[in-house]
């Protein structure tokens, strides 16, 4: 009897539902569901529609009660920092506010006045980023502190998701970790910190780490769905499920999750809270079995996905690359640059860079291509060179999991740029890493190392030689 597991993976543009099962020592994967999610103005701010999203949760599972392959259980990931706020009757407080919503200017000041920026990595080990979900909680506290006073349970979104699959309210470690809360060596909340900054303490639940069972689905939840089936926690935030999956085992090994975000880094089982990896702005989020993915955290393609929403998707990301590299525009911008986090449109913000930095100003749908993806190739050898030059350690060769994965255009330069070979694929390993995750616990496979053993035979990898 073929045992199934199901790994829902939500990204910040799209979700989908993947099964997954192993044949023959082979991980085997199958879309079943794919939906659309993105940001939309309320009350003045960017929000997620979470009842929306839960309402395709629900309807990708009832597509494995169709195809009669029910899985022995399932497993959630999403983005990392964003939250949600309970009352005592578990309704949300307030809206369910995004990350790239403005609401967290001057936020940073607010806590810096009660915990020095230095003294917060020293504690933390997490990069300074806006959005994190120490500056979002000070927003709520300065704007609505009703809602905050009201509140007596905070999770993550993919823990509020399984809150609803299962009725446990538990937080998982690796996205609670992007928030800038936790201690990195007692793999928990900083109780400390928390009241320094006067956020109510009863809020900070429980953290399980990945690989842990929350339990069944709710008997409601189960008849709607079809059928029942655990519920094991995955690395709940894509970054973690994604690193999971880097088909390599050397102890060494250079990685870019490459999405909406591109995270480049290595995994280290210490995390590195030095001042002067806090001046590199690298960060110690939390990964799978406590391992700790030292990485930098930048814009990604972000970028590329904004240029070609206004052209209205008349482009496929295929087609982009295709443009770019038929380009010779030798502008270079600044991936990390705030402008390009939230701008009103992406063209004019790359277009203005150009301009107040003296460059020459892409015009065409491939020309401002060219200047992203060749930007983001720069990007990655400064980066690289930090971090070697940081930690004492030369790679020869860089794996990029993730859907940028299969830009081939990106995967060259950077193989260019970086002068490593370049292992991309595999390009779902958000939810592989996931499925593995939940295979770990069924005792399918052995351990970690034996995950990537069977994500390397499973994967088709491309290779770039830096030539």
């Amino acid at each position: 009897m073929i045992k199934y597991y199901l790994a829902v993976d939500i990204g910040a543009s799209s979700g989908r539902h993947i099964l997954g099962h192993l044949e023959n020592g082979r991980m085997v994967t199958q879309e079943v569901y794919r939906f659309e999610n993105g940001m939309s103005s309320k009350d003045g701010e960017l929000c997620w529609d979470l009842e929306q999203l839960f309402g395709e949760i629900k309807a990708g599972m009832k597509k494995c009660a169709e195809l009669e392959k029910i899985p022995i259980s399932m497993g959630i990931d999403t983005w990392g920092v964003d939250f949600v706020l309970l009352d005592s009757a578990d309704r949300i407080l307030g809206n369910t506010v995004g990350y790239r919503d403005k609401r967290t200017i001057g936020m940073d000041e607010k806590v810096y006045a009660i915990i020095s920026e230095e003294e917060l990595y020293e504690r933390t080990g997490i990069q300074k980023a806006i959005f994190n979900t120490i500056y979002q909680l000070m927003a709520v506290k300065d704007r609505h502190p009703e809602i905050l006073n009201a509140a007596e349970s905070l999770l993550m979104i993919p823990d509020y998701f399984h809150y609803l699959l299962t009725g446990k309210k538990a937080v998982e470690y690796t996205n609670a970790t992007t928030g800038q809360l936790i201690d990195p060596e007692k793999k928990d909340w900083d109780r400390e910190l928390i009241g320094m900054l006067g956020y109510p303490q009863k809020i900070f639940g429980e953290i399980l780490k990945p690989g842990t069972v929350l339990g069944q689905l709710k008997e409601e939840v189960a008849k709607e769905v079809g059928f029942n089936c655990q519920v094991v926690l995955p690395a709940t935030h894509d970054t973690g499920s994604a690193v999971a999956a880097v088909p390599s085992n050397s102890e060494n090994v250079l990685y870019i999750s490459s999405g909406t975000w591109s995270l480049l880094g290595v995994e280290r089982m210490e995390a590195d809270c030095s001042l002067e990896s806090k001046m590199m702005n690298f960060t110690n989020e939390g990964g799978y079995d406590y391992r700790f993915r030292y990485l930098k955290n930048i814009m990604g393609l972000w970028m590329i996905q904004s240029v070609r929403n206004e052209y209205n998707r008349q482009y496929s990301f295929a087609q982009l690359c295709e443009m770019a590299e038929q380009e010779k525009i030798p502008s270079i911008v600044d991936c990390n640059d705030a402008s390009f986090l939230a701008p009103d449109s992406m063209v004019a913000a790359i277009q203005d860079f150009c301009k107040k930095s003296g460059q020459q100003v892409p015009k065409t749908a491939g020309e401002l291509a060219c200047v992203i993806y060749n930007s983001l190739a720069e990007c990655y050898r400064e980066t690289v060179q930090k971090l070697e030059a940081h930690i004492g350690v030369q790679y020869d060769s860089l794996h990029i999991v993730g859907g940028g994965s299969n830009a081939d255009y990106l995967n060259q330069l950077t193989a260019k740029a970086t002068q490593k070979t370049v292992y991309a694929g595999p390009s779902e390993a958000t939810a592989i890493g996931n499925l593995a995750a939940q295979m770990i616990r069924e005792g399918e496979l052995a351990d970690l190392k034996a995950a990537r053993s069977c994500i390397f035979a499973s994967s088709e990898i491309k290779i770039f030689q830096p030539g």
